[in-house]
Formats: C-alpha cells, sequence, structure tokens
C-alpha cells in the first residue's frame, strides 16, 4: 500500500476517521475524541499504515483547529473539502441515510478522486489573529444588522414618521435621541430647542440638524397608537445596544489595526488605492500574504471568485458565470477597493470608463477593474514595493 486517504468528519467533541487505499477499500474506521493523546495516537496508527498519506478534513477551523495543528505540526498533507461540495458529494454514493462514518468514507474517496481541493498551511500568528479579528468584526456587525433592523420594525410601528427622518441608525446622534425620546408626545414637551441643547451636552454631531428632524416628525404624528408604551421601551434598549455594539466594534478595529501594521506586507497592501486598514485585514486573514501558495494571479482571481466560468451547454457558447465556489470575504475586499478606487485613483477611473464605453454594465466593469487591481496587488507583493501611481503622460498611453 504505497498511498492511502484519511478523512476526517469533523466533530466538536469526537472526530469519525475512515482510511482507504487506491482502490477504495476501507483499511480503518473509527472514532476519536477530540483530545490531544488520542489524535496523537490516530495519526501514529495511520501513518504506520503507508509511506504516503493525504488527509482530509471537512472544516478548516473551530473543531478541527487541534487536530489541524498536529497535522501541519508533523508536515502530512492536509486537503479541506468543503461541507457544501461534501453535500453534494453525497448524492454520488449508494444509500440516503447519513452518519459521521459515511461522510469521513466520502471525505477520504474526494480526496482520493479530485485534484481541485485546496491544501490547508500553516499560518504566521498575526495572519491566524487577523483572521479571529475580522470574523468577529463580522459578527458584530451581523449583530448590529440585526437589532437595527429590528429597531426600525418597533419604530415603524408607532412611530413611523421618526424612522423615516434618520437613514442611517448607525450613528451616535440618532441613537442618542432614541435612548430616551421615541414618542411624538415626548418630543414635542421637549421641543427642539431644548433637544438640540441635550444633545450638545451629549456631545453629539449636528444635534440642531437631529433635533430639528425629530421634532418636525413629532408635530406629524398626534394619534397614540396601541403598545406605544412597551414598545418605546424596546426601542430604547435596542439603541443602546447598537451604541455598546458601534463601541465594541470600535475596539475591535483598533486591534486589527495594530496587528496589521505589523504584518510586513502591510504598506504595500495599503498602497494600493481603494485598500485601507480593514480590506487590507481580510486580505490577509485569507490569504495569509503567501502568493507561492497560489502560484499565479490568475489562480488567485478564481479563488476570489473574479475569473469567470464558462456555462456553456449545446449551441450556447461564450456563456460566462460567476463560479459558485469562491471566498466571499476575498471577493468583498477586491470588489469594494475597486469601487472606492474609481474615485479616488485616475488610472482605476480611466479604466472604469473605458469598460463602460465598451457597453459593460456598472457591477460588471467593478469586477473588471477587480480582476485587473488581482494582477496589480500580486505584482506588489512580489516584488515587495508599493503602488506607485503612473505619470498622467503614460496613464493616458
Amino acid at each position: 500500500m504505497a498511498q492511502i486517504w484519511a478523512g476526517v468528519d469533523i466533530g466538536k467533541t469526537d472526530h469519525h476517521c475512515v482510511v482507504i487505499n487506491t482502490d477504495g477499500k476501507r483499511l480503518l474506521s473509527r472514532r476519536i475524541a477530540n483530545d490531544e493523546p488520542e489524535l496523537v495516537k490516530l495519526i501514529g496508527e495511520v501513518t504506520a499504515l503507508a509511506e504516503e498519506v493525504t488527509w482530509a478534513i471537512d472544516l478548516d477551523d473551530g473543531g478541527a483547529a487541534l487536530l489541524i495543528g498536529l497535522l501541519i505540526g508533523r508536515d502530512q498533507p492536509l486537503l479541506y473539502l468543503p461541507g457544501r461540495t461534501l453535500n453534494r458529494a453525497a448524492g454520488g454514493y449508494r444509500g440516503e441515510g447519513k452518519t459521521d462514518a459515511r461522510d469521513a468514507a466520502i471525505i477520504a474517496d474526494q480526496a482520493r478522486m479530485r485534484r481541485d481541493l485546496h491544501p490547508l498551511r500553516p499560518g504566521d500568528e498575526i495572519t491566524v489573529e487577523l483572521k479571529l479579528l475580522t470574523t468577529r468584526r463580522a459578527d458584530l456587525v451581523a449583530d448590529r444588522t440585526r437589532a437595527i433592523n429590528r429597531l426600525r420594525g418597533l419604530l415603524t410601528g408607532i412611530f413611523p414618521a421618526l424612522e423615516r427622518a434618520f437613514d442611517n441608525l448607525t450613528l451616535a446622534g440618532p441613537l442618542m435621541l432614541l435612548s430616551s425620546y421615541q414618542t411624538p408626545a415626548a418630543l414635542r414637551r421637549v421641543g427642539a430647542s431644548r433637544l438640540e441643547a441635550w444633545l450638545r451636552t451629549r456631545k453629539v454631531r449636528n444635534p440642531g440638524k437631529i433635533a430639528a428632524a425629530a421634532v418636525e416628525a413629532a408635530h406629524r404624528q398626534h394619534t397614540r397608537l396601541p403598545g406605544e408604551e412597551l414598545t418605546a421601551s424596546m426601542v430604547a434598549a435596542l439603541a443602546e445596544e447598537v451604541m455598546a455594539l458601534n463601541e465594541r466594534i470600535k475596539d475591535v478595529d483598533k486591534l486589527i489595526e495594530g496587528r496589521f501594521h505589523r504584518h510586513e506586507l502591510a504598506e504595500v497592501i495599503v498602497s494600493l488605492p481603494g485598500i485601507g486598514t480593514l480590506l487590507g485585514a481580510e486580505f490577509l486573514a485569507a490569504t495569509g500574504g503567501d502568493m507561492a501558495f497560489f502560484g499565479t494571479p490568475d489562480r488567485l482571481a478564481g479563488f476570489a471568485g473574479l475569473a469567470p466560468a464558462p456555462w456553456d451547454s449545446g449551441r450556447i457558447r461564450g456563456n460566462l458565470h460567476r463560479p459558485k465556489r469562491y471566498h466571499r470575504r476575498l471577493n468583498r475586499v477586491f470588489y469594494y477597493s475597486a469601487m472606492v478606487s474609481i474615485s479616488c485613483c485616475p488610472e482605476s477611473r480611466q479604466f472604469y470608463d473605458r469598460k463602460r464605453a465598451e457597453g459593460k454594465k456598472h457591477t460588471q466593469a467593478v469586477l473588471a477593474l477587480a480582476r485587473r487591481r488581482v494582477n496589480v496587488l500580486w505584482a506588489l507583493i512580489r516584488e515587495k514595493r508599493p503602488y506607485e501611481p503612473l505619470p498622467p503622460a503614460a496613464a493616458a498611453a
């Protein structure tokens, strides 16, 4: 047995490992606890079965972290099979039941047959921390969005004019107002001048504009709706919750900024117009900053979902679509940075305008620009030099 494949179905407390040979025959199948002694013993048993072992797992963090660390520390080849891919592949195997042993066997068999699975690689301390922090920030932003949506829904039920008065409820001013005043009667009693003074003492930006908009909304509604008192208290609680989430996001942003600028590629990455600290941190979290892992900028573009995939059938030819398997957050990095660069970088603006003149829609032109910027960032990282704008004459050419 020259080569074997070990598939591991990851769990929180226990994993299940199945080992197969080149013929797909099972050589080992058992459950192991997610503890270091048991995992070390499993690695020893599997490596004793053959000279060459390829491991594959269906989770790349969380409960798999200890196993990943042990395998990488022992220089064991490790592939990642996303859960979505596993679920689709399971439909091609006999039987409809779902067990950990069956999933582990499918993972091993997919690793044996497929050549498109991404290997997991060790990350340095900074990129691992950036991955944790950017994931945490995304969770906090999602929590804030849910709280704001709930706040708007409640406020619309008792005071729709006030809900319409504030477009952005992530700002401190409207949130501060809603934490104490939520009903038309309360706003009419306090009046615009007193409300402005109250907001000013709390160091809110544009207190006069906020107070005037709120009192104007209050004069547009004189009807008290059922459940107003309880709803108002819930709106106040949600406003305070959003303010607390804003502070927590700011704290995480400071941690991200500090760690990002400690990375050797930080200054190179942020030199590209449109990429700031947060987008740069997400880029490092997704790629580790190791361009040798991808080999070519085309592969990086494919990983980011910026290389279109053909969708031909029958007589239809040249039908291109965005691939279904790509890194969503890395795609966001390139897309949003391209959007920003259009307004601050003449070269990006010129490229965007040219694509629009060719008949492309706005989204298509931005995606084309994002794909172009993959090559630029790749070259900057390879040469470890900051971006330098082209002279006007060269840019025009």
